[in-house]
């Protein structure tokens, strides 16, 4: 998929657990020359998923390609 290319050749990604600073979940980070560059993140103390992002500028395949990764690795199933 085209999409995937463009995470998996010029950016890391991060899937990881959260549970630290009054939030619990997993969340998918974008990394590009070492810096954050976006995060969508399933918090389940709040049963809902959220995108941060942290640089002004994130191209609009970044961030498509970022919810493909994080709808098809996260599941949407909110523990309790």
């Amino acid at each position: 998929m085209g999409n995937n290319v463009i995470l998996s050749n010029d950016y890391e990604v991060t899937i990881a657990s959260d549970i630290s600073g009054g939030r619990d979940g997993i969340g998918v980070e974008v990394y590009h020359e070492g810096k954050l560059l976006l995060e969508i993140f399933r918090d389940d103390t709040k049963n809902s998923c959220e995108v941060t992002v942290y640089e002004k500028s994130v191209s609009l395949e970044v961030v498509e390609a970022t919810i493909e990764l994080f709808k098809k690795e996260i599941p949407l199933d909110f523990q309790s």
